[in-house]
């Protein structure tokens, strides 16, 4: 078993690296394939063709903008929801060390992503289709995207750790799924990013779970053989 959970989290980190490589060169990319001052003020966008295409197909729709930017929420009440959990493990417990291994990793995963969101938006890459309340804002990788990619499969995966009813676990599973797919989709087609900006939150979201999946099973493995070994005597 505990061989297996080492070759999964292997496989995990590994395929998460992967990720974050394509969401690296996707990011080149986009700095320099067919990049052209069509953006607000006359900004560069690359593959601007294909940008500006898939922008007049769907058009610009605000009252999808602000039903998937309130529902941005959703993810932030799972965030702190976790952190309570974690607060409450560190009250009961008195030590941050007896915290759940999984819980301490999701804090560092979530503090991971805010440094990815903040990064983006000191250091855009391009700018929005249209201005927001007449502010040019950072449009790379859509932030609520990635938010949501990163934190709502987190959501699932811990319920189905946690939760004993499998009835629980498979509408939590289901929300999840439907959920992100829904604010992708909404994001997509609202007009509000580049069809290339929601790839790059594809990929950075979908990188950086697969990374904390990693973790999580090789800290399991350590758990598992830190066990056994007391287990057999062996301190």
């Amino acid at each position: 078993m505990c061989v297996n959970m080492r070759d999964n989290g292997k496989r995990l980190l590994t395929a998460g690296v992967a990720l974050l490589a394509a969401f690296i060169l996707w990011t080149i990319l986009i700095q320099c394939v067919d990049v052209r001052p069509a953006g607000q003020n006359g900004t560069n966008i690359g593959f601007a063709a294909f940008n500006l295409w898939f922008h007049r197909l769907t058009g610009v729709h605000m009252a999808v903008y602000t039903l998937t930017d309130w529902l941005g929420l959703v993810p932030i009440a799972v965030c702190l929801g976790f952190g309570g959990l974690g607060l409450v493990q560190l009250i009961q417990r008195r030590s941050l060390m007896k915290v759940d291994q999984d819980i301490l990793l999701l804090g560092a995963y979530y503090i991971l992503v805010i440094f990815g969101y903040l990064f983006f938006e000191m250091a855009p890459i391009n700018y929005r289709p249209i201005p927001i309340d007449g502010v040019m804002e950072a449009s790379y990788p859509s932030s609520t995207t990635l938010l949501v990619l990163s934190v709502m499969p987190t959501l699932a995966f811990q319920i189905d750790r946690r939760a004993s009813r499998p009835a629980v676990r498979g509408v939590t599973r289901a929300f999840a799924i439907v959920f992100s797919a829904f604010m992708v989709i909404g994001r997509l087609v609202s007009g509000v990013h580049w069809a290339t900006d929601i790839v790059g939150a594809v990929l950075l979201g979908a990188g950086l779970f697969a990374v904390y999946r990693g973790a999580v099973a090789l800290a399991d493995e350590r758990t598992h053989t830190d066990t056994g070994r007391e287990r057999g005597g062996i301190q």
